[in-house]
């Protein structure tokens, strides 16, 4: 009897183990909370510089040391910017970018992280270097990117950065408009987003 009772308390201790094991490994990552990011999309002209601005969305996980703040890793990160999320004060330029960028067919431009290495610049500023698949007008490229990540005072994290592209590595022609006006084939995606740490941490 005393045999078949350590039995099943072994077994009852494996079982709590096996099941509790997943969900701390859960409790260790934090996800990336924010109603919205906010990208500028820009590049040159035989006439001047143009601009369009929108919002995407974020998703992500990350882990931070509790009570320092300190960042450990960046687990996913992914953008999705639907294409005619971007407007200018133009709307000849907003339809002329939208076709070229093949919205039919294609309504977003989307970047999924596949790995990440972090570099702490001070106490409370990291230096993000991210790993990536680029989808635009349905092309997809390997890109590396780099993101600034800050902690702020109050207990926010705030995340920037800037991308430049050539829009025919995508397959995107640099569109014209009326035949007097030629875009460059260079682009730049300057991006933006903030989020509430779940992290409670001290600077």
């Amino acid at each position: 009897m005393k045999k078949y009772f350590k039995t099943f308390c072994l077994h009852v201790t494996v079982l709590a183990v096996t099941l509790c094991t997943p969900a701390l490994h859960a409790q260790s990552c934090k996800g990336i909370l924010t109603k919205a990011g906010n990208m500028k999309l820009s590049g040159t002209s035989t006439m001047h510089e143009w601009t369009m601005m929108g919002t995407f969305q974020v998703d992500g996980d990350f882990k931070m040391a509790e009570g320092t703040g300190q960042l450990e890793s960046l687990n996913k990160l992914s953008f999705l910017l639907p294409v005619e999320n971007l407007k200018s004060d133009k709307k000849r330029l907003d339809e002329t970018a939208y076709k070229a960028l093949k919205t039919e067919e294609h309504k977003d431009i989307l970047f999924t992280m596949t790995s990440a290495t972090i570099k702490e610049v001070n106490n409370n500023k990291y230096a993000i270097t991210a790993l990536g698949n680029l989808t635009i007008a349905g092309v997809t490229k390997p890109i590396t990117m780099n993101v600034t990540w800050i902690r702020n005072h109050d207990n926010t994290i705030t995340c920037t950065g800037i991308q430049k592209l050539k829009m025919t590595d995508f397959e995107v022609k640099p569109p014209s408009f009326l035949g007097v006006m030629k875009t460059g084939d260079e682009i730049a995606l300057d991006f933006s987003f903030q989020f509430k740490s779940q992290y409670p941490f001290t600077l």
